[in-house]
């Protein structure tokens, strides 16, 4: 894990985007941003991209908004900023539409050209396009690498006091403890679940994507069985700041990976349960004057996942029937729906 660190770990400042310009050659680039509700920010990563990487230096080629039926006006913001937005349920029509951010992952793997993808999250405040060229730095110059996770610091602020590191709750308290039990190659990653990340189009085709809080870790286990952990690399993107999510979100998010690590466990055969895991999560919210009324909320948790893209494009052509949501210049959705 060591030597894998000082190999395969690099700051997103070692290239330019001038460089990666002309190292990435013939080879096309498309960055995929999955938002739900992320009216107040998808529309400014979106204009960055455009304006640094793909209007100056033409480093990317594509920049592809999946709304994950977005309740506000998201597809609208997106689209004027200069993105092709698609609807999630829009891409691969004949398959039954799932739930969940792996879900627009998948989509936006199956409506994106490019041969290398870079995917980012839609709700951060301090986007930069140093993480569109972090990310690709390793994947255009290095042909050893398939895949690139980003790391950051992540700060949590209370309204009076912020703690530096004190973001990614759920990977220091769930994540990397069940890394380092089961697969101690990926010891080594500060972020592994980090929603910024980048790969080879042909290799990520191969692997399948939970359609839930699953998917980071669950493509770390697949790519590290499959291709190999030098296969894997991580760059530093310095802060990452955007909207933290309260308790109980986080403990249904803790239990979708908790659930992935498990089915990944008994897939290898590591693991032998004589009765699968329950999927259903019950938490407890609210309360009355005397602090003991609760309302309780039953969540199911299952685990679904989509297959390797690849072993459906022969029956359902990415393209064929799917159709933007929203472009720039087209007359808006009705109230920002799609």
């Amino acid at each position: 894990m060591h030597d894998w660190l000082r190999r395969r770990s690099a700051r997103a400042d070692d290239w330019t985007a001038a460089e990666l310009a002309v190292a990435k050659g013939t080879r096309t680039v498309s960055v995929v941003i999955p938002a739900r509700d992320e009216q107040d920010t998808v529309g400014r990563i979106v204009r960055t991209v455009r304006a640094a990487l793909v209007e100056r230096d033409r480093l990317v080629d594509e920049v592809v908004v999946v709304d994950s039926r977005s309740r506000d006006a998201t597809a609208r913001v997106a689209a004027e900023a200069g993105a092709t937005v698609v609807a999630q349920d829009a891409v691969l029509p004949p398959l039954p539409g799932m739930h969940g951010k792996g879900e627009a992952l998948w989509k936006g793997l199956a409506a994106s050209t490019g041969d290398v993808v870079v995917f980012v999250d839609g709700d951060l405040y301090d986007f930069t396009a140093g993480y569109v060229v972090g990310l690709l730095g390793p994947l255009l110059t290095d042909p050893g690498v398939d895949y690139v996770k980003g790391f950051y610091r992540r700060p949590l602020a209370d309204g009076t006091h912020t703690e530096a590191d004190g973001g990614g709750r759920v990977t220091e308290l769930v994540a990397r403890p069940l890394l380092n039990m089961y697969w101690p190659e990926l010891a080594g990653f500060v972020q592994p679940l980090a929603g910024e990340y980048a790969g080879r189009r042909s290799v990520l085709e191969t692997i399948p994507f939970v359609t839930h809080y699953g998917v980071e870790v669950g493509h770390l286990i697949d790519l590290l069985h499959s291709r190999g952990l030098d296969a894997l690399a991580q760059v530093d993107l310095g802060i990452r700041t955007h909207r933290h999510q309260g308790t109980q979100a986080l403990g249904r998010m803790a239990g979708q990976i908790m659930l992935t690590v498990m089915d990944r466990l008994d897939r290898s055969g590591r693991v032998v349960a004589a009765e699968p895991p329950s999927a259903l999560l019950t938490q407890f919210r609210g309360g009355g004057p005397d602090g003991t009324d609760r309302e309780v909320v039953v969540t199911d948790l299952a685990v679904r996942e989509r297959p390797p893209l690849g072993t459906v494009r022969a029956d359902v052509p990415a393209r064929d029937g799917h159709r933007p949501a929203h472009r720039a210049g087209a007359p808006a959705p009705p109230s920002g729906r799609v």
